[in-house]
């Protein structure tokens, strides 16, 4: 365990390090005695440091040493750093690349894949799967991910750029930094979204009670600046399709502004859009609802537009996908049911 627990560069991010969930019989035991029999060569005095540190959550609180671990608790130990960089090792997984050169690729992530190790995910990330695909190092960005210029969360599809050289990684951070690269997604929200299109401002930084999401500090005394432009595609009574423009990229960015102005994401369960938001209370409806959560077992968003200056030749590249089928198909749910409910 040792370097694990201690003192941490910032706050912008957490890893888990550790997860257990309490079993059935466990009997009420402070959590620093508790974990010591989970984590392998940990002393009582660095978990106990650890918890006064702010890095042991209980069902996402924050705890200190003397809480009482009970059963079915979920036990998280998370860090600002990621665990076992040094293991990351290339894994032969598919990659749709859209576009590859020598000194960049373009890649279509599907939903599920995870972007970068960290959260329990060690192998079987994008990173793998470039490592292996590439064959050569890839240079790291300022976070020591290879490769990486921006990223997109796990159960969110659709376009990332990829550097392949250290020039290159300078020259496409900067675009991103400066905001003059292109980012467009596509959203299914709930409700029906009423300005035909808007803007929205919020600093985010991570919510005080649950690290594990974002939230908006409207007055921009915490967090960091997050600027998203959106605009109605179409309107499908309890729920509205919509494209967003990123000015910025923080965590969750298109997630928390949408729920921060009462729209949030379609099946978004980390937000509360896996609930049923909007809408009658027929059971018919329900069970139409429950089946689009099936069909689209995720938050409904998809980075379907990516552009930049390419780093050497400096020509503006543009890069478009198709909506993934999951999302298509719920949207084309959505019209027939809107369409029926018209009609009727």
């Amino acid at each position: 365990m040792s370097e694990e627990f201690g003192p941490e560069a910032n706050d912008d991010e957490l890893y888990e390090h550790h997860k257990v969930v309490a079993a059935k019989g466990q009997e009420p035991l402070r959590i620093d005695k508790f974990l010591m029999n989970f984590i392998e060569n940990a002393t009582r005095s660095q978990i106990q440091k650890a918890a006064k540190d702010g890095h042991i959550w209980v069902n996402n609180v924050l705890v200190k040493q003397n809480y009482k671990v009970k059963a079915g608790d979920d036990i998280r130990v998370m860090f600002s750093h990621p665990p076992y960089e040094f293991l990351l090792q290339p894994e032969d997984i598919p990659l749709d690349i859209v576009y590859e050169d020598d000194v960049l690729l373009v890649v279509n992530k599907p939903a599920g894949m995870v972007v970068h190790p960290g959260h329990g995910n060690y192998s079987g990330t994008l990173i793998n799967a470039l490592l292996h695909h590439c064959k050569v190092d890839l240079p790291n960005n300022s976070s020591d991910r290879p490769g990486l210029v921006h990223r997109i969360d796990k159960d969110t599809s659709g376009l990332l750029v990829v550097a392949k050289t250290e020039a290159a990684m300078t020259f496409l951070s900067k675009q991103f930094f400066d905001k003059t690269s292109e980012r467009e997604y596509v959203a299914i929200v709930w409700g029906n979204v009423e300005a035909d299109e808007g803007t929205i401002e919020g600093h985010l930084g991570r919510h005080p009670k649950n690290r594990l999401q974002m939230h908006v500090f409207p007055e921009g005394d915490q967090g960091k600046e997050a600027i998203t432009h959106y605009k109605v595609l179409e309107r499908l009574g309890y729920v509205t399709v919509i494209s967003c423009k990123l000015e910025t990229g923080r965590t969750h960015q298109i997630r928390v502004h949408m729920k921060h102005i009462g729209h949030t994401l379609f099946n978004d369960e980390r937000y509360g859009g896996e609930r049923i938001l909007k809408g009658t209370t027929f059971t018919k409806y329900k069970q139409f609802v429950e089946n689009a959560f099936k069909i689209l077992p995720r938050q409904a968003l998809h980075a379907k537009t990516l552009g930049f200056v390419h780093p050497v030749t400096k020509e503006l590249m543009q890069f478009n996908t198709e909506i993934p089928e999951d999302m298509a198909s719920v949207i084309e749910k959505w019209r027939h049911y809107a369409k029926h409910s018209t009609e009727n």
